[in-house]
């Protein structure tokens, strides 16, 4: 263990039940996606107590800049989202969500606890480390368009830009003292679809003086399933889910209207905007055929997270140092989304998991449900990774 390494490692341990009062903080006052106005002004509270400028980007967004030696001679950026979800909490902990149906179930608070706690770590050894340090502290992961195309639209990679940026994640599956990289497609763009199908309407008993719009719809749910099967590439993953169905009211009416929603997953961005146009086309022609009009709004989201190999290479053999090469695994490929592939388009990204679970201690609940918790053991991992991959990276 080297000095830098052993002066992260005692500094994050030092700081360890500090920064788990600040994540129950955060997690008992969680805010929905661009309403993280408290959120936002805590952070900018603790970065002014720490000594570290900052500014405020896309309405809550706080960036803070640590300067070491040579600030111009690099600049990593650190990531964090604050925003949270609009679910019930169904935990019995003294730090539960004190908001009725808004609670942190997908670990931003966790995230943005790390991070604070890697931002306390890095300005306290900032004579030891080269270049620039930007802290991004993100709004608005959990809903489109994303914090993150908001806030690079309002320059965050810019002046300084950054070499390359670092995001973690909570993993629930994964036992805590463990983390987990992948070089390459991480996780997978997510685009919303929404289509109406129309007609006259009529009676059940007389299905030929109308289109019946249920049986089309019936129909184009099986229909669009083909574009995967046939169109794709099978070595690519990719998803197309038809997650609601909506139409008629009555035994004896076919509804003027059936209206449908689902997602469109892809770890391809090419292949992505060709199934865009697939679907436009065999909706059309289909529904069009049957005798029915057609509406169809495809929402295009988040693009697919891309770990650039060298970063994320160098970022896993940083890990292996610092924890160990037994506590580094090698994560999944995922269809979930996140924002992080916005920055990934734009410069070198790793985003990377840190294990949060405990089975012995019945730990183990998932992202986005009511009942989700770490073990918070992890923060102390989380925050001297991040400050460990800030100061060598």
């Amino acid at each position: 263990m080297n000095a830098l390494q052993e002066l992260i490692k005692s500094k994050a341990a030092e700081l360890k039940e500090e920064m788990i009062a600040i994540r129950h903080h955060l997690h008992a006052h969680p805010e929905l996606s661009y309403q993280e106005f408290e959120t936002s002004a805590f952070i900018q509270s603790q970065l002014k107590a720490i000594g570290i400028p900052f500014e405020v980007k896309a309405t809550t967004g706080v960036i803070g800049i640590i300067e070491g030696k040579n600030p111009s001679a690099r600049c990593i950026a650190l990531r964090a989202d604050i925003d949270a979800l609009p679910i019930q909490e169904e935990n019995n902990a003294s730090y539960c969500s004190t908001k009725k149906g808004v609670m942190h179930a997908c670990g931003h608070d966790v995230h943005t606890t790390c991070l604070l706690g890697a931002a306390k770590i890095l300005f306290s050894i900032k004579d030891q480390i080269e270049g620039t340090i930007k802290l991004i502290f993100q709004p608005g992961e959990e809903k489109n368009p994303g914090g993150a195309s908001l806030l690079i639209k309002e320059g965050v990679l810019e002046n300084p830009k950054p070499q390359a940026i670092f995001g973690l994640h909570v993993h629930p599956n994964l036992e805590t003292g463990l983390l987990s990289f992948r070089s390459g497609q991480v996780m997978a763009s997510a685009d919303e679809i929404y289509i109406t199908i129309k007609s006259k309407g009529g009676h059940a008993a007389a299905p030929h003086l109308t289109a019946d719009t249920i049986l089309i719809a019936s129909h184009l749910v099986v229909s669009l399933q083909q574009i995967i099967s046939r169109h794709n590439n099978p070595f690519s993953p990719s998803v197309l889910s038809i997650t609601s169905f909506q139409g008629g009211f009555t035994t004896n009416v076919i509804p003027s209207e059936v209206k449908l929603m689902g997602t469109f997953r892809a770890m391809n961005e090419e292949w992505r905007y060709k199934a865009h146009d697939l679907i436009r086309k065999q909706a059309t022609a289909l529904v069009e055929s049957m005798g029915a009009s057609l509406d169809l709004h495809i929402d295009v989201g988040y693009p697919s997270v891309f770990n650039e190999e060298t970063l994320t290479t160098k970022a896993r053999a940083l890990a292996e140092t610092y924890m160990g090469k037994d506590h580094v695994q090698t994560t999944e490929m995922r269809m979930g989304a996140e924002d992080f592939g916005y920055y990934t388009q734009h410069i070198p990204g790793c985003f990377f998991r840190l294990g949060t679970g405990n089975l012995e201690r019945g730990i183990s609940a998932g992202v986005h449900t009511p009942k989700f918790d770490i073990d918070e053991n992890a923060i102390e991992i989380g925050m001297g990774m991040m400050a460990w991959l800030g100061a060598c990276s």
